[in-house]
């Protein structure tokens, strides 16, 4: 089987093997190979879904924006959105599926401080004395049964990392009025991404 010879083997044995090594065997349905939708059409409707709402709400978008100076093997970030006349910008995370969610809300702070830094940088080879940004970072989840169960299951940990208000984040993407939030967001999909939904979190 770490040889690519596994084909034959049973979907028991399969979940046997992960399991002695201590992961969890995860199946998808997808459409074959060759076939018009690729591997990452769920995440790019997501991706579409956010820019054109936020553009509303006068965001300009960069999707995948390789955030390391070695771009090659660069961190990116799904969405970033700024607004450059209030010194304002989201690194947006877009979640289909957890693998590893500690893993996931590391990330985001690793990008949210990536950016944070490369605005300060700008703004002190501009001769500005000190960042004026404010960078926040939000998580946009995919509604499915799975990832609901996940988040309630779990609701002090994301309710605790994501104080801030489902409802508050929409505004902030669609109305241009709207100052970004103090705190980083967590939104919903619905599950076809036709949708952003705030998230109210279980306490």
């Amino acid at each position: 089987m770490e040889r690519g010879l596994g084909q034959t083997a049973s979907i028991e044995t399969w979940a046997s093997v992960a399991a002695a090594v201590g992961q969890q065997l995860a199946a998808f349905l997808e459409d074959v190979p060759g076939t018009d939708r690729p591997r990452d059409y769920e995440h790019l409707k997501r991706q579409q879904l956010i820019i054109e709402l936020a553009g509303r709400g006068g965001w300009l978008a960069i999707p995948e924006l390789a955030i390391d100076p070695a771009w090659t093997h660069s961190r990116s970030v799904d969405v970033l959105l700024e607004r450059p006349s209030t010194r304002e910008a989201i690194v947006v995370e877009v979640w289909d599926f957890f693998d590893d969610v500690g893993a996931a809300v590391r990330g985001l702070d690793g990008k949210v401080g990536a950016l944070s830094q490369r605005h300060a940088t700008a703004e002190a080879a501009a001769g500005t004395p000190e960042s004026t940004w404010h960078v926040r970072g939000c998580f946009v989840v995919r509604g499915t049964r799975r990832n609901r169960t996940l988040i309630d299951e779990f609701g002090a940990i994301f309710r605790t990392r994501f104080p801030g208000s489902g409802d508050v984040w929409l505004a902030a993407l669609v109305e241009p009025e709207r100052p970004l939030p103090p705190h980083d967001g967590l939104l919903w999909t619905d599950v076809a991404g036709t949708r952003l939904i705030p998230a109210r979190l279980r306490r």
